[in-house]
């Protein structure tokens, strides 16, 4: 296994100020404000800023080596716009009103919503604003509102809006056909959530919410924080149907943040990569140093099954700061080595072809930028051309190549 040079152990994690790689090579750094997401389309890269004044950036990458920045669209105080994606001629980015805890003294216009906002992107240095799509609840919840990640297919949104009469996020299904007046079709939540329909949590605040969907089929594959993962049938999408759930939290502390379905088969088997968020945890959890990914049979996706896990080789063994350990695995699978973003520890490359022994096989270790303490690589992509984009959480965006 490929260990990180330049992380020295004195009880947590102290990244070191050079960058370190085996098996990947940097092809070019494009200074940005940091992001919660990046998706590349016909060569475009879009960011989507996890701090406002900066919404979300355009950037040519049809020259990987020279990264152009073409254009950026602004969010106001008090809100953010970190997640972007793409297809064809549209892009749909969010908008959340920041929670309390991410304020930091700032308000939000009167009157603001969080939501959708889409855009015509034939041009990708000048889009058009086409319409915003808005969620129903008002002030006064103690979390983020608004829609968090999401994911599109270029009909449909399947995404996670907080709306009036339920705590914390759901899952909703938006009809885009008509771009301009996109119509819900179908939504799903986790019982207790519905607190107007007279459903009564079990758990405190807003722990069980929608992270986000993922489509694949027939089937969304969805995060639901600490309410785990939950396997959904959209054969009818007016009438989302639960088919399963996988919750380990607890004993495990953190949320669950992605579910990935893996496209094809591993030895005539249907999986899962599911990767824990480490932000957020459950405080009468024991102390685990730090989230890890997951690795989940659903050949009979009625009863899935978690057969293996991955942690970083070097990860001391003591509790650990936030956002240390795993976050974000690439969405766009294209074989058997998947990208992830682990925080703290860089862009990490796992293999999953013997799913019951995930093994590292190349990893990247980015400098610290400026402005910083720590590396914090949130979101990870590839594009047509084998080329990954790692983004990190405060500031830059890494192009990089497989070795």
């Amino acid at each position: 296994m490929a260990k990180a040079k330049g992380i020295k152990k004195v009880g947590y994690v102290d990244v070191r100020n050079h960058a370190h790689a085996d098996g990947l090579q940097p092809v070019a750094w494009h200074d940005c404000a940091g992001g919660g997401q990046v998706v590349v389309e016909r060569n475009i890269a879009y960011v989507g800023n996890m701090r406002n004044p900066h919404g979300t950036q355009i950037i040519d990458v049809r020259d990987p080596k020279c990264p152009k920045f073409l254009t950026e669209l602004t969010m106001p105080a008090g809100t953010h716009s970190h997640k972007v994606r793409v297809h064809g001629d549209l892009m749909i980015t969010n908008r959340e009103i920041l929670g309390p805890h991410a304020l930091h003294g700032e308000a939000p216009p009167d009157g603001y919503f969080g939501g959708l906002s889409i855009y015509d992107i034939a041009n990708p240095a000048k889009p058009k604003l086409i319409t915003h799509w808005d969620t129903t609840d008002g002030p006064g919840a103690s979390y983020a509102r608004g829609v968090h990640r999401f994911d599109f297919d270029g009909r449909y949104a399947y995404i996670s809006p907080t709306m009036d009469g339920y705590i914390g996020n759901i899952m909703m299904i938006l009809d885009l056909k008509d771009p301009a007046r996109p119509q819900e079709v179908g939504r799903w939540w986790m019982s207790g959530q519905w607190t107007a329909g007279g459903e009564k949590p079990t758990w405190k605040g807003d722990a069980h919410k929608c992270h986000h969907p993922l489509r694949f089929g027939n089937r969304l594959y969805t995060s639901y924080w600490q309410g785990g993962l939950v396997i959904l049938d959209i054969e009818d999408m007016s009438k989302p149907k639960f088919v399963s759930g996988l919750d380990w939290s607890p004993p495990f502390p953190w949320p669950t943040h992605t579910a990935l379905r893996i496209p094809f088969k591993i030895d005539k088997r249907d999986f899962m990569l599911v990767s824990d968020e480490d932000v957020f945890r459950q405080p009468e959890a024991p102390p685990y140093p730090a989230a890890f990914l997951w690795m989940v049979d659903i050949t009979d996706e009625k009863h899935p099954q978690p057969i293996s896990t991955f942690q970083i080789e070097d990860m001391p063994p003591e509790p650990q700061p936030r956002m240390t350990g795993c976050h974000q695995p690439c969405e766009k699978v294209t074989g058997t080595e998947i990208p992830v973003a682990w925080f703290a520890y860089g862009l990490r490359i796992i293999d999953i072809s013997r799913p019951h022994a995930l093994k590292e096989v190349a990893y990247y270790l980015p400098d610290v930028p400026q402005g910083s303490e720590r590396v914090q690589s949130n979101d990870v992509t590839v594009d047509e051309r084998g080329l990954i984009y790692l983004l990190d959480r405060v500031r830059g965006l890494h192009i990089l190549e497989r070795i």
